[in-house]
Formats: C-alpha cells, structure tokens, sequence
C-alpha cells in the first residue's frame, strides 16, 4: 500500500472505533453516528476512470469535487474560460465518500489547486457539523501528505429551500470549517451560504430549481460571481 494511503485509512479506521467506543459507551442518549457506504458510488467512480483512460486528462489543472452541486455545474468551463476546469463531482456524495475514493478522483490529476463542496448530504442525513469537520480535516491531511502547499478551497455548505430545516447545523459546520481554514496558509473558506440568504434570513426561492435543493442558472450564476472573486479573476 502507498504510504499517501495511510493517513486515510488509519483516520477511516478512527472513525470506526471512536463510533463504536461512542455508541457502546456509558451515554445512553447519544445517537450513533450515521454510517454510509461509499461503494453505492463504484459505478460511477468506474465511469470516471473509464473516461480518464481513454482520454487522460491534463496535469496543472483546478479540480472541482464533491456532491452535486459540483456534478450539476455544467458551465463550469465557461465561466472559468482562463483556467483548465475539470470536474470530478458525483451526485449524493458526502465527505466520507470523497475520502475514500480520493486516489480515484484527487491524486490523479495533480491539480493546481482544489475546490471541495461536501457536506450538503452529511448534514442533511444526520452527520453532526464535528463530524463534517473531522471528515474535511482527514481529507485535507491525505491532500497535504502527499502536496504540503496545494491550495484547498472549501465551498460553504450552501442553504435551501429543500433543507431549511438543516440551516443550524449546516451554519455551524461551515463556521467549524473555516475556523480550521484559518489555521493553515494553504486552506481557503469560500462563503456562499451568507449571498445566498434573502433580507429574512432564509434562502432565496429564485436561486433555485423546482426541486428547491439544486440550483438554477442564476444560483450557479451567484457562484461563479464568488469563487472567481476568491481565486483573484
């Protein structure tokens, strides 16, 4: 095994025993963590490598990850027209999975720089905003075993009209998550949660598709605006 693997695989085998440990413990109240199984996304991640093989993409490129909301960014080279774009999101995806498919859809590619939205679906299936942190922070440390100054940009976990309810949580799991970014020269929070909030605090119905969870051309078109304003475009 790759030593760029272990630091992963000994943080997935932390999260093992700490749920165990957690759910075994002497707090009958607590509520076990929510496990996920990330081989319900092989097909994909299949695809992907497929893909890849035939046609190998180039090296120094900015590489967009994560769930959905990278998945469905269909303009992404277009409203990046000065950079290599390239896009490696899969649909539901939470973090974990993210972790554990990063030598498949990260290492690859020897991006110049990394732009990371999870935590949408995490949230969303009950995951504690401590464990999205935990997660990001096991991501980012297999990132930086194997490229200490690659640049990281985390994307806020955006609000929705579908996940109100989630809106506390999903808050608190980005303020965790920037903190941490604080920390580190190379990491970078990007705030799309606060621009995408209307004047009564909740999200705004036109940034939306019917759905109410995924967004329109105008939601993607409030991003663009963001992220190229924090790449310096």
């Amino acid at each position: 095994m790759k030593k760029v693997l272990s630091p992963i695989v000994l943080s997935l085998c932390l999260i093992v025993i700490t749920s165990f440990i957690f759910n075994c413990g002497s707090t009958p109240t607590a509520a076990p963590e929510v496990m996920v199984d990330p081989q319900r996304f092989s097909e994909a991640i299949a695809e992907i490598k497929s893909a890849d093989s035939l046609k190998k993409p180039r090296s120094n490129s900015v590489l967009f990850v994560g769930s959905s909301s990278i998945r469905g960014w269909k303009s992404l080279s277009t409203d990046f027209p000065e950079l290599d774009v390239l896009n490696r999101g899969f649909g539901g995806s939470h973090m974990s999975d993210l972790i554990f498919f990063i030598n498949d859809i990260v290492f690859p590619y020897s991006p110049n720089a990394i732009l990371v939205y999870e935590g949408d679906n995490d949230i969303a299936a009950g995951k504690s905003p401590e464990v999205v942190l935990r997660d990001y922070n096991i991501f980012v440390s297999g990132v930086l075993e194997k490229w200490p100054k690659k640049p990281i940009f985390f994307i806020s976990i955006k609000p929705s009209l579908a996940r109100i309810d989630h809106l506390e949580n999903m808050a608190k799991a980005n303020a965790l998550i920037k903190a941490r970014t604080e920390e580190l020269e190379n990491l970078y929070f990007i705030d799309v949660f606060t621009p995408m909030l209307g004047d009564d605090g909740t999200p705004r119905p036109d940034i939306f598709g019917p759905d109410g969870l995924h967004m329109n051309e105008v939601g993607y078109a409030l991003w663009t605006k963001i992220v190229r304003e924090e790449l310096g475009l």
